[in-house]
């Protein structure tokens, strides 16, 4: 979790920032929730099941600051890639 929170602070989130997490439920998604909360920003969860038209539509809407995301989700999920938002993968 500190490492996340730390390359979160280094891609410039700061307090209140909204960081989106996508991920399952589990350690990753644990991990990438302290990291937020040690960064200062408050997460944004993005469910992986959801249709690609619904996850582009709340990236879009919540404007986050990064992606936290695992290397599992990154590769289902193209769109993550293609948002331009710097991604960090937290496995």
């Amino acid at each position: 979790a500190n490492q996340v929170a730390h390359r979160l602070v280094a891609l410039g989130v700061q307090p209140d920032d909204r960081v989106a997490i996508c991920a399952d439920r589990g350690t990753a998604m644990l991990v990438a929730i302290l990291g937020v909360w040690k960064s200062g920003g408050g997460y944004v969860p993005l469910d992986p099941g959801y249709p690609l038209d619904r996850l582009a539509y709340m990236l879009s809407d919540s404007r986050p600051k990064a992606v936290v995301t695992t290397a599992a989700e990154l590769a289902s999920l193209p769109m993550l890639s293609a948002s331009g938002l710097p991604v960090v993968v937290a496995d």
